[in-house]
């Protein structure tokens, strides 16, 4: 499917070696149109958060009021935090630290990771192939983590020593997480539990992992992290900078930012859910601002359907009064035009009002 993105049409610039450089004026090629530039002031919000610790309460009040929560979260915002997930803290500092270490060391280490879009596993900067696209102010080091058929630890960085061992204990947490998300999901849209797991294909469930780094930039009201975008998978798991906020989401017309909790995962709906639910649940867009003074990293864990799999509306959430809004396609149909043109907005057509 992904065969005809075999090389990049221009010589990849790391954006990591232009903020070292010193520069104090951007080149063109990250300069935004003016209708895409940053909006300043933006508001702070704090998006629903989820203790999914109630969940498995005694007190059955609590755990249905979770239950609602989720819900209404998935349906109005598309994106909310979790806390008490289950997944270690020691583990998320020390995947952190890893990752961060990697982006500091030297450039010829990184750049012998360096991808291509065929697979865009390795160390990037750029999500897209097509000439003289506008770029975003980042680089990021992309692998894949599920099925284990595609699971190339020997792509994974060596440097530093513990990075494939924290990098597999941390995937494996998160794919454990996103599980039984998806289980939550399911019943709160009155299906089987199994439902969406299995709708993405069970055993075969695809699963990537993401990592952003946003180095400082001289003119950060020019241009963007990550251009606006919803997400074309399943469910975005993505661990945040704790120190430098950065990601905003759209609600209504007004760009919010976020404003991350301590060891909490912000999770947010893809447009593969959106689609099997008939868009009761919501993707969303989201970009990410970039720092004058301090660089950002983040971790983003994509829980997918498989491939291959044709995607539609779950026939039990197909009503008269509310007809299925999405033809069947797949997942790898669905993605080409991320890699094609990169982050490019939303491309689902939104439910009848």
């Amino acid at each position: 499917m992904m065969s005809c993105l075999q090389s990049w049409p221009e010589p990849v610039v790391r954006v990591q070696s232009l903020s070292d450089s010193g520069i104090s004026v951007i080149p063109e090629r990250y300069v935004k149109r003016m209708s895409d530039r940053p909006s300043s002031p933006t508001s702070e919000v704090s998006i629903p958060v989820i203790d999914l610790g109630d969940l498995c309460s005694d007190d059955r009040a609590l755990s249905q009021a979770t239950r609602d929560l989720l819900s209404t979260a998935c349906c109005e915002w598309g994106f909310f935090q979790v806390v008490n997930h289950g997944v270690s803290h020691e583990l998320i500092a020390w995947t952190r630290a890893a990752w961060r270490e990697f982006f500091e060391m030297p450039a010829e280490v990184k750049q012998a990771y360096a991808n291509e879009p065929n697979t865009y596993v390795g160390y990037g900067s750029r999500l897209g192939v097509e000439k003289g696209a506008k770029l975003d102010w980042s680089d990021y080091f992309f692998l894949n983590f599920l099925p284990l058929s595609v699971r190339d630890q020997e792509k994974w960085p060596t440097a530093p020593a513990s990075c494939r061992e924290l990098v597999g204990e941390y995937g494996e947490q998160l794919a454990n997480l996103s599980g039984k998300l998806l289980k939550v999901l399911s019943v709160n849209l009155g299906l089987e539990e199994k439902y969406l797991e299995e709708a993405f294909g069970g055993e075969e469930v695809t699963a990537d992992l993401r990592v952003n780094f946003y180095p400082k930039c001289p003119q950060p009201d020019l241009t963007l992290g990550l251009s606006p975008h919803s997400d074309p998978g399943g469910l975005t798991l993505l661990l945040p900078d704790p120190h430098v906020s950065g990601l905003q989401v759209l609600r209504g017309h007004n760009w919010f930012t976020v404003k991350p909790l301590p060891n909490a995962i912000i999770v947010n709906i893809g447009d593969q859910i959106q689609v099997l639910s008939n868009a009761i649940y919501k993707s969303v867009e989201h970009r990410v601002m970039v720092n004058s003074n301090k660089e950002r990293l983040s971790i983003a864990f994509f829980y997918n359907p498989k491939g291959e799999l044709a995607i539609e509306p779950a026939k039990q959430l197909i009503t008269e009064d509310r007809p299925a809004i999405y033809a069947p396609k797949t997942f790898n149909e669905y993605r080409v035009a991320m890699r094609t043109k990169g982050a490019c907005g939303k491309s689902l057509k939104s439910p009848p009002q």
